[in-house]
């Protein structure tokens, strides 16, 4: 489930009376209170008995389980003590007041289904709570006065959350783990689906979770409170669709709310006018292209010309940038009514000259966070191998490592896999290519007429070489794709 105008109303709404009316000193701990029960609100409902309840509060749990093995014991003084303990406190008395919805009349319920008895939640957050702090007590013989928190403990926990995400994002084991679940629920195991565990806004969730994890080892992460760092993670403009925001420069902005004007008339004015743009993308351009005029499964068995195909094929990639670009735009301008300013996620992508500069304009924050945890990482193990791959083997590796990686992120299938594969090559060739072409770039700066030639055909290439690469992206498995490459030359229709 992704934001609706309803939403996106209740949102500006609330923005308003945030900015209005609420002292300077409780708007951080408004945004924690609201991020919270949005979790449970924006949760879709889901056919396993009390999943939909379940899933929210996991990721309450693991993200507060993070925090604890992030925390910097350097950050604890008594007052962050204190508002740690007042956090903690406020964040279970939430778990338990969407409980509560239990007995409240469906039509006016903050939950997507009636939640479980409030004493078995409160049984389930007591054993979660022992299973955590058992774990520390465990750690903690282990540290020394560097390392308060052991890496090979870090490590674990960012193979639990890798293990949850690939449970997810897999099909088959996705079902799999739904059978077992209804079963144990005492519910018909042969209606199992993967769509059972549409466990909202984990991928988002799980990268935020694993940059932190990652930057503690390495010392980057700055001290967060609780507060902090369960609002940076589900941070509820940006909890469905994005935009991945690294937490330092999240908590800068929270911290400074105290110090902005309540209604700001710049700010309200930026902060409409990026709903408006994002509004419009979504749900006027990309809906009315999602409405029989983009690639899909069912359009592309019935196109019957190339020129067909070509046409859904562009109204693919053009609804796919709107409906993204869209609801990124939408969730930025919700922040900046709040307070916080998200990074950007799209520049024009589809006016850039080449492969490197569109993934630096499209989703730039997801790949941003794949150059900092996949990329440079690997290249930095691949070169202190012996012995040593070539440069040119390190560069192929860890840029198809990095786009496989985006790929599977949104799904894991063959069909994911290839477009990884097709977008790591892409990025390869063109860096071969300017590594041997850079002399004569500039001696085209002195030539404007050529110039613009060669960057029209850089954009033309870019263009399509993308374009071409969405049949991957937009259509479940590699025989309908095939089916439309053939179709995008007249084969086959």
């Amino acid at each position: 489930m992704t934001f609706d105008l309803a939403t996106i109303l209740v949102f500006i709404v609330g923005a308003f009376l945030y900015a209005a009316l609420l002292p300077a000193r409780w708007r951080a701990w408004a945004l924690l209170i609201v991020s919270v029960v949005l979790i449970y609100r924006l949760q879709p409902a889901l056919p396993i008995r009390y999943s939909d309840f379940i899933l929210p509060t996991a990721t309450l749990c693991l993200t507060v389980a993070c925090w604890w093995f992030t925390r910097d014991p350097a950050g604890d003084t008594p007052e962050n003590v204190r508002q740690n303990r007042f956090a903690f406190g406020l964040t279970a008395v939430l778990v338990l007041s969407m409980s509560l919805m239990r007995f409240v009349d469906g039509n006016y319920r903050l939950t997507a289904s009636r939640p479980p008895d409030p004493l078995l939640v409160i049984i389930a957050l007591a054993l979660v709570t022992s299973v955590v702090l058992g774990a520390w007590v465990l750690v903690r013989r282990f540290s020394t006065p560097e390392q308060p928190v052991p890496r090979r403990a870090l490590t674990i926990l960012m193979l639990l959350i890798l293990v949850i995400f690939v449970a997810l994002k897999s099909e088959p084991l996705a079902t799999e783990v739904s059978r077992a679940w209804r079963f144990g629920a005492g519910q018909d195991t042969a209606l199992a689906t993967f769509v059972d565990l549409n466990w909202l806004g984990f991928s988002y969730v799980a990268f935020r979770l694993i940059h932190t994890l990652r930057d503690r080892q390495t010392g980057l992460l700055p001290a967060l409170t609780l507060r902090e760092y369960v609002t940076y993670v589900i941070f509820a403009p940006a909890y469905t669709a994005g935009p991945i925001d690294r937490a330092e420069r999240f908590v800068e902005d929270l911290r400074a709310l105290p110090q902005k004007i309540g209604l700001d008339g710049v700010r309200f004015t930026e902060g409409f006018t990026r709903i408006a743009i994002g509004a419009f993308k979504k749900f006027v351009i990309a809906d009315s292209l999602a409405m029989g005029m983009a690639l899909n499964p069912v359009n592309a068995a019935q196109v019957e010309s190339a020129l067909g195909m070509w046409l859904l094929l562009y109204g693919y990639a053009l609804r796919l940038y709107f409906d993204f670009g869209g609801y990124s735009d939408i969730a930025i301008g919700i922040g900046i009514l709040l307070g916080i300013k998200l990074p950007g996620n799209f520049s024009r992508p589809y006016l850039r000259q080449n492969i490197t500069i569109f993934w630096q304009s499209w989703h730039a924050t997801l790949s941003a966070w794949a150059r900092s945890y996949i990329f440079s990482p690997l290249s930095r193990w691949l070169l202190t191998r012996k012995p040593k791959p070539s440069p040119t083997l390190i560069v192929l590796l860890t840029q198809t490592a990095t786009m496989v990686t985006i790929g599977l992120w949104h799904g894991i299938s063959l069909n994911f896999l290839i477009w990884g594969i097709w977008h790591g090559v892409g990025l390869f060739v063109h860096k071969q290519w300017t590594d041997r072409t850079r002399k004569w770039y500039r001696e085209l700066n002195e030539q404007p007429t050529r110039k613009r030639v060669w960057t029209f055909v850089g954009w033309f290439l870019t263009f399509h070489y993308v374009v071409l690469g969405w049949v991957w992206f937009a259509l479940p498995d590699v025989g309908q794709s095939l089916h439309v490459f053939g179709g995008l030359l007249g084969i086959g229709l």
